[in-house]
This record gives structure tokens, sequence and C-alpha cells, in this order.
């Protein structure tokens, strides 16, 4: 069972390595860099945080002065509760800016500068393709509990995404993973279609790391909680920690008596 599990979980990192990031070298081949890294912190230089409504939407204050991106651009997002949440990280920050803590004011900067140049047709394909090789599409063929495990789990979230469209998406325990109708991919291009650059973004960022489209529309469609969703994301994950580290135990226990 030790090698059949090593075995599954090697050919499926091999072949796709955006499925099991923790497999893969962290050398920069497997990410790619679509969104802005920000530098890891940064003294804090301002006390209070504030919020004022400009000329097309609502911009972030410190102290008196105007927050920008990385290119100098006024940081100007298009609703408030938008601008409240950013505003919360800069706020809740102490001594020094963590810059790595603020997610969302990297996901804004990367709009308002669009650094690499994208287009929204280019940002919908960004997100569609995970739907070929979607996590909760690849299945295994053993061992039985982790059969049992993915079926009780994700079938209910891929047969509520399939009657929410009206599509086939289906799973498969080929390595290849499952043949997406073309018609399938259409329906879900025209529904990314109907976002804003700013939600497309948004879609590409949570899709990326749930490694799920599915579970992203999920999201979306609110049928299915954050917590939820990246525990169905990190399922197989789990299943491999709890069953290596019942292993260990096992084999302390044997090597004990």
């Amino acid at each position: 069972m030790l090698q059949s599990l090593r075995t599954v979980f090697a050919r499926r990192a091999a072949l796709n390595p955006r499925l099991y990031p923790a497999l893969c070298s962290v050398d920069g081949v497997c990410s790619e860099k679509r969104f802005y890294t920000p530098p890891t912190e940064r003294r804090k230089f301002y006390e209070n945080v504030s919020i004022s409504q400009g000329e097309g939407g609502f911009e972030i204050n410190l102290d008196r002065r105007k927050l920008k991106t990385p290119q100098g651009n006024v940081f100007m997002v298009p609703t408030e509760p938008l601008a409240i949440a950013v505003a919360t990280e800069w706020d809740s920050q102490k001594d020094t800016i963590k810059f790595f803590t603020m997610n969302l004011t990297t996901l804004c900067n990367t709009v308002l500068d669009n650094p690499t140049m994208r287009n929204k047709e280019q940002l919908i394909t960004a997100s569609l393709k995970f739907l070929d090789t979607d996590t909760i599409c690849y299945r295994v063929e053993e061992p039985p509990d982790l059969v049992e495990l993915q079926k009780n789990e994700w079938d209910p979230v891929l047969h509520l995404a399939e009657k929410r469209y009206d599509v086939v998406i289906g799973s498969s325990t080929s390595i290849m993973g499952p043949v997406i109708p073309p018609e399938t991919k259409e329906v879900f291009r025209r529904h990314l279609a109907s976002h804003n650059s700013w939600a497309l973004l948004g879609i590409e960022f949570i899709t990326t790391q749930l490694k799920s489209l599915v579970l992203c529309m999920g999201l979306v469609d609110r049928f299915l909680t954050v917590e939820k969703a990246i525990a169905l994301s990190r399922l197989e994950e789990e299943y491999q920690i709890t069953f290596w580290h019942s292993s260990t135990e096992l084999m302390s226990s044997h090597t004990g008596q």
C-alpha cells in the first residue's frame, strides 16, 4: 500500500506540478509571476489610516498622504467595502509593515498597475486552463478509503457545478485527467467574461491557490464557504499527512516493543 501511494502521487505530481506545489522545486519553475511580489517588510511610517472618495473610486490615506501603487499610480479601488478591507490591512500593521500579510493590497496593486500587461481575455484564459487539471477532477484508484473520501467529498461539488452551469465536467483516474468537453469550457468562458478585471484577477488568484476553478466558482456562487473550499482543495494532502503520521506511529510502536 505504501508503494502504491508513492506511485500514485509521484506520477500525478510529475504530470501536473500545479496540483502538488510542495513537491516541486522552489526555483520558480512551477510558479508564474503574475502577481506583484511585495517586499518582505518595512518600518512603519504612518500613524493613521483613512478612506476618502475620489473621482472614480475610493482612496486610502496614510496620514495625509495618498497611498500609491509600486508604479506610482494613486491607489484607488471601485467599492467602499474593498477600500475598508485594504485600509484594515494597513491599520493592523504594528511597528513594522509586513507586506506578506497584505494580500488584498498586493492584488489591488496588480490590477491597478497591470505589470504583465494582460488584457481581459488573457485573465479569463489564465483561470480557464485550470479546468483541465482541476484538483477535484483527478481521482485515485487506491487505496479504497481515499477513493471513498474523494467520492463523498468531491462528487457533490462537481454535481452542483454541473447543475449550476448546465455542463458536463466529470472526473477520471487517468493521470491525463478527464477530457473536458469544449462546450463546457465555452460556458465557463462566457461566465468569466461577465466579470470585470478586478473580479477576474481575484478569481485567478483564488483558482491558483485552490488549484481548482470548480472550487473557486463555488465560492463565487456562494454554495461553498471559504473554509470548505480550502478543506476540499487539501483533501489528498490532509489524507497523506494523516496516513504517514499513523504509519510512523505504528512503526514506532513496533520498534519500541
